[in-house]
């Protein structure tokens, strides 16, 4: 029972911190995307405006 803790301990400690650099890399991407998508469609917003289409 004591090796199963032991393991268990040192498991923990190894991913520990794994997760929160995960998530922050995970949040940062997926802003950019966000950032890329709306510059999208700011161009497409302008292009139709600059072009006269009719809304």
């Amino acid at each position: 029972m004591r090796k199963v803790l032991l393991v268990k301990e040192i498991y923990f400690e190894a991913f520990k911190d794994w997760t929160y650099r995960l998530l922050k890399k995970y949040f940062k991407v997926y802003s950019w995307f966000c950032f890329a998508l709306l510059l999208i469609v700011m161009y497409a917003f302008i292009y139709r405006v600059s072009t006269g289409f009719a809304f």
